[in-house]
C-alpha cells in the first residue's frame, strides 16, 4: 500500500494544492487580475518566468551535437534505468527495503514524466 501511496501522491498533490487554492479563493474573495491590462501583467510576468527557466536549461553556445544529444537525453536514460532496475528486482525477489526504495524512485521518475501531463488533464 506504502509503494501505491509513493507513486500516486507525487502526481496528486499538485492538483490537491490547486484545488485547495481555488477553494480558499473562493472563500476570501478573488484574489487575483480584475482587470485586462492586470491579466496580461501576470501572463507578460508568467512569459519571463519560463523564458528564465528555458534559459537555465539552454545548452552554451559551440557545444558538439553529440553533447546536446546526450544532455538531452541524459533524464529519460536515467528513469529507463531505474524502472528496468525495479522491474528486475521484482523478478529477482530482493530485499524488501531494497524493493520499497527502488519503487520510490521509480514513482518519483514517473510522476516527472507523466505528472505534469496528468495534473493539466485534471485541470481542465
Amino acid at each position: 500500500m506504502s509503494a501505491l501511496l509513493t507513486m500516486l501522491l507525487p502526481a496528486i498533490i499538485p492538483a490537491v494544492t490547486d484545488g485547495l487554492r481555488g477553494a480558499m479563493t473562493r472563500l476570501a474573495g478573488a484574489v487575483g487580475p480584475k482587470t485586462v491590462a492586470e491579466t496580461i501583467q501576470l501572463m507578460e510576468a508568467q512569459t519571463k518566468r519560463v523564458q528564465a527557466l528555458a534559459e537555465l536549461d539552454k545548452s552554451p553556445e559551440g557545444i558538439s551535437h553529440w553533447v546536446a544529444d546526450v544532455k538531452a537525453l541524459f533524464r529519460y536514460a536515467m528513469i529507463t534505468l531505474i524502472v528496468l532496475a525495479t522491474i528486475a528486482a521484482i523478478f529477482a525477489q530482493v530485499e524488501f527495503t531494497v524493493l520499497a526504495i527502488l519503487l520510490d524512485l521509480t514513482g518519483a521518475s514517473m510522476s516527472f514524466v507523466i505528472g505534469e501531463r496528468m495534473y493539466l488533464g485534471l485541470k481542465k
